[in-house]
């Protein structure tokens, strides 16, 4: 494992890798590392010869400076975790693994002057309330392309509408990237492994798998209940938790639950009967408030 916090210097070695025909895998990470994110460099490591992990808090993807003041940043960690897989499963493979740590002068030496707009598929979920998200997202993506040239980069499905921006972003600037989605990982109670995870008190921790465990009752009521009905279902269970589960919810703790929309798999574009989703499929995509944290989740359906 090699580490750079410059990006002429991971441009060189990338240089003499590409030189010697060797594929390279992209997996853009903002760091504070959890099982999900090994799932994704373990997932590149196997179809790469090269494996770039860029860990990098992109603070042009924040539309709220609070969020971006606490989210966490464990680059020793960080590090620890990525050398410990590479040794551990892919010991004397052959693999390597370039990690980018970079400054924000380093990644935006210049004023950010790039906007991407990505149409309806922005108009819906995390776009009305995270305004500028996603140009912000593209904005480093595309960079990130730029740095390591991969054949191929990876991303979780628990962004679920940030996969289909990137997949958009690759068809506007027409790079030859394949985009490799990769299941959710889950903590074993079910709680979508996220690095906001580590800001929950206790108490809000213990309770936050409630989110997993509403979509996937939700998911059993779309075999039989309308589209509204669902909806209304899981705002409603999860706004009233602190009600049912008093003992279970100190001080006050609750569940403010920001949106819960059932989309178009492919356009997520909200539907209002199970048949629009058509041969896509639908899912559902939740955002959350608890303890002062936003959590988001998806559930197929």
């Amino acid at each position: 494992m090699q580490k750079f916090d410059k990006v002429a210097s991971i441009r060189e070695a990338l240089a003499v890798v590409r030189s010697q025909g060797k594929s390279v895998g992209l997996v853009p990470t903002m760091g504070a590392l959890h099982d999900g994110h090994l799932s994704l460099i373990r997932k590149a490591l196997e179809q790469n010869d090269v494996v770039v992990v860029s860990v990098f808090v992109n603070p042009i993807q924040f539309n709220n400076k609070e969020d971006l003041a606490k989210y966490p940043r464990t680059v020793d960690a960080d590090m620890a975790l990525i050398e410990n897989l590479q040794k551990s499963e892919f010991d004397g493979a052959k693999k390597e693994l370039f990690v980018l740590v970079p400054s924000v002068e380093e990644m935006y030496p210049e004023p950010v002057k790039e906007v991407y707009h990505f149409g309806a598929l922005e108009e819906v979920m995390e776009g009305p309330q995270r305004p500028g998200h996603f140009s912000g997202v593209a904005v480093v993506v595309r960079r990130l392309f730029d740095i390591a040239e991969p054949q191929r980069a990876y991303f979780g499905e628990k962004d679920y509408q940030q996969l289909a921006i990137i997949r958009n972003l690759i068809e506007q600037i027409k790079y030859p990237i394949e985009i490799v989605a990769c299941p959710i990982v889950r903590a074993d109670d079910g709680l979508a492994l996220s690095s906001r995870n580590m800001r929950l008190s206790p108490a809000a921790r213990a309770i936050a798998p409630a989110i997993n465990d509403t979509l996937q009752q939700a998911a059993e009521m779309a075999e039989c209940e309308d589209v509204d009905d669902v909806k209304e279902w899981v705002m409603g269970t999860l706004s009233s938790f602190h009600e049912v589960n008093e003992e279970q919810c100190p001080d006050g703790l609750k569940f403010e639950p920001e949106y819960f929309e059932v989309v178009n798999a492919k356009t997520l574009q909200p539907i209002e009967n199970w048949e629009d989703a058509g041969g896509d499929g639908a899912v559902g995509c939740i955002a959350v408030w608890l303890d002062g944290v936003r959590l988001i989740d998806v559930v197929k359906f």
